[in-house]
């Protein structure tokens, strides 16, 4: 699934394309469910499709493989991103996409570690995941295994203190193995970011905890695969990446609109919603 091609200006394009493959199939899953955080997996769809098809080693045939790099999905709410990637490579069928939210299941509203093939982290009560992904790159080191970490969490759950301490240990310990990816949508649950409790200057403070920091553009695939090519940005530090991107990336009346943090679209906004996605895969 991986294309074993130079980046170029046509792998971007592939890849910017999949992703809204992606944006396709979790409106259905989240008019089919009737709820989803559409808007926070719009944002993270363009990252998590660079990582799993240009960057990360993975095998979906042995999802236990001890030299995989690892992805530990920390804004699991945003869970509809990461399982349709997940069932495109694989690791589950992709008709179990057609139970999520549903009674009797096998996709709940959070992944599941244990249950759901791929998913490395049970991920729902927010903040944890850094520090997960912090152990994990300590033990990796210890062991003398050349794998790297990832983590993706978002802006708002960095109101967590506990995030905080995971950017502080990272720092400590300079793991140039760990990749922490922060998904800046600049939205949480009731408003923005900045209103709610703001986080900024994000990038002095990650370089004030001792790690390495790049600022993109979260929708600009090129920028995106330059990046995360390019970790660990310092031979000491752990690679930090501000991915600046907007809720509900992809279609017009989403985007930076508060009440699609989770909601279910309408039949006519779902209808405008396909329309503007199609087009851009078919151009």
């Amino acid at each position: 699934m991986n294309l074993p091609l130079k980046n170029n200006a046509a792998v971007s394009a592939e890849l910017a394309r999949q992703a809204d493959r992606y944006r396709l199939r979790i409106l259905e899953m989240t008019i089919k469910g009737n709820g989803g955080h559409i808007g926070g997996s719009y944002s993270v769809i363009d990252m998590l499709t660079a990582l799993y098809h240009r960057v990360m080693n993975h095998d979906p045939q042995n999802p236990h493989w001890e030299g995989r790099d690892r992805l530990i999905f920390s804004k699991g709410h945003c869970c509809l991103a990461l399982y349709n990637v997940l069932a495109e490579f694989g690791y589950f069928p992709k008709e179990n996409l057609e139970t999520y939210y549903q009674d009797g299941g096998y996709l709940a509203g959070h992944p599941t570690y244990g249950k759901i093939p791929g998913a490395e982290a049970t991920a729902g009560s927010l903040g944890h995941g850094l520090s997960i992904a912090v152990g994990m790159a300590i033990a990796a080191r210890h062991r003398k295994q050349d794998r790297r970490i990832f983590t993706i969490l978002g802006d708002g759950e960095s109101n967590e203190g506990s995030v905080w301490e995971g950017f502080a240990a990272g720092g400590q310990f300079g793991l140039t193995n760990l990749t922490a990816i922060v998904d800046c949508n600049g939205y949480e649950s009731l408003g923005t970011v900045d209103e709610i409790m703001s986080i900024e200057p994000l990038r002095g403070r990650l370089e004030s905890f001792g790690w390495a920091v790049r600022e993109i553009d979260g929708h600009d695939m090129d920028e995106i695969l330059s990046t995360l090519e390019s970790v660990p940005f310092h031979p000491s530090k752990p690679s930090a990446i501000i991915s600046r991107t907007n809720k509900g990336n992809g279609v017009s009346f989403m985007e930076n609109v508060s009440k699609w943090h989770y909601r279910a679209p309408s039949d006519d906004e779902a209808e405008q919603a396909r329309r503007e996605i199609e087009a851009r895969i078919n151009r």
